[in-house]
């Protein structure tokens, strides 16, 4: 049987690595040699659940959605990541690495973030911790996601508009890599997603990974078995993605579907589909599939979903696509818009745009009544609601009102 996990040397098949400056090997190098021992000590792991339990308000529920169960002819279950603290799944993340980064004596946190998601939840537990924080986001995020803006402000982070490329997620990375570089010693950098070099995709995934984990015993209790016919999540750099599928990823018996981000189609020029449209390159620290040109030059992402908008995606699901194991649906802005209000009026559950995509794959699949499927709903929807009402009229009949 396949096994889809990391290597000893930070690699799933070819994709993956350490490509770094060489300013930052030391950095890299450290962390490489000291997660592991960390993230599996009993104190660690003790903080760590003790802080989803009490300060995120984990486990998430696992909530059985009844009326679109019976839209799509099945049995659909959704892992509500939207109830987290800070509303989103970038939390599990952020708590995990800001813990590993005290133990390793940083005193000064650096993250990127797009949707603004990732770059609340570090700002919230830097806060909690009492350090300093600093955020890079596109200054084209900045205007359309003003309101996590002014959240990771209020909890005492800087938020630095990045001015550079299309301004969106991708640019964003590379500047907090550029200030990583400047400042190697005392600065650790809280990835958000399954990228990065090595060891960012496997210790994001396992941080992460609480979300199967609780995905396990939660069907065990709800249907009499610990694993669903179908998993679904939305897909950019990969982070809740990983999350979802962790402690499934070498069961074959689930069928494993991601959604990324088709903007106005994955075969236009408008389009973040990077499993759809990348070829294998190196991008921020990590060889992976990239949207780039024939001189391998980045092409820029497009989507409606600034959480998504991503030319490249983690190592662990470029392996698992080029080898079958999953299936990536490419989902258009308009599909997203609808199946987003499709959620809020079928159950009364408002999500991020970047989840929507989720629930747009659902139209695209064909169940049998008692397939069990486990749909990630990764965020919620308040950062959302202008873009929502702004493009109302892509969801149809749902957007009458």
């Amino acid at each position: 049987m396949n096994s889809y996990q990391v290597d000893s040397e930070g690699f799933y098949g070819e994709f993956g690595g350490a490509y770094v400056p060489e300013i930052l090997y030391k950095c890299v190098h450290d962390l490489q040699g000291a997660y592991r021992g960390i993230i599996e000590s009993a104190e660690f792991k003790n903080e760590y659940h003790a802080l989803l339990r009490d300060y995120v308000g984990r486990p998430s529920p696992l909530y059985h959605a009844q009326r679109m169960s019976e839209t799509y002819g099945c049995r659909l279950y959704l892992k509500r990541e939207d109830l987290n603290h800070t509303g989103a799944h970038k939390i599990n993340n952020t708590i995990g690495q800001i813990l590993l980064a005290r133990r390793m004596g940083k005193t000064r946190i650096i993250a990127e973030t797009g949707a603004g998601q990732h770059g609340v939840a570090t700002a919230t537990v830097c806060a909690l911790m009492g350090m300093q924080c600093e955020v890079f986001m596109g200054a084209t995020d900045v205007e359309r996601q003003h309101t996590n803006v002014e959240r990771m402000r209020m909890l005492g982070a800087t938020v630095h508009p990045v001015r550079t490329g299309n301004m969106t997620l991708s640019d964003a990375c590379s500047e907090a890599i550029r200030d990583w570089c400047c400042h190697p010693a005392d600065t650790f950098y809280i990835v958000g997603s399954t990228m990065g070099p090595h060891p960012y995709p496997d210790l994001v995934a396992r941080m992460q990974s609480v979300i199967s984990e609780e995905i396990k015993w939660q069907l065990q209790e709800k249907v009499g078995r610990d694993y669903p016919d179908y998993l679904i999540a939305c897909i950019g750099g990969g982070s809740n993605a990983a999350g979802t599928i962790y402690h499934y990823m070498d069961d074959e018996r689930v069928h494993i579907v991601l959604a990324e981000a088709g903007g106005h189609g994955w075969d236009t020029d408008h389009t973040a589909a990077t499993m759809h449209r990348g070829t294998v390159g190196i991008l921020h620290g990590a060889k992976m599939l990239v949207m780039q040109d024939d001189d391998g030059q980045i092409q820029e992402a497009f989507t409606i979903s600034a959480g998504l908008d991503y030319p490249g995606v983690g190592p662990m699901h470029c392996n698992m696509a080029v080898k079958g194991r999953t299936k990536v649906l490419s989902i258009n802005d308009d599909e997203a818009i609808r199946g987003g209000y499709e959620l809020t009026r079928m159950e009364g559950i408002i999500p991020a745009i970047e989840s929507a995509h989720a629930i747009a794959a659902l139209s695209k699949l064909t169940f049998k009544a008692d397939d069990v499927v486990v749909l990630t709903v990764s965020g919620r929807g308040d950062k959302d609601v202008e873009t929502y009402l702004a493009n109302k009229q892509m969801a149809g009949d749902y957007g009458n009102f």
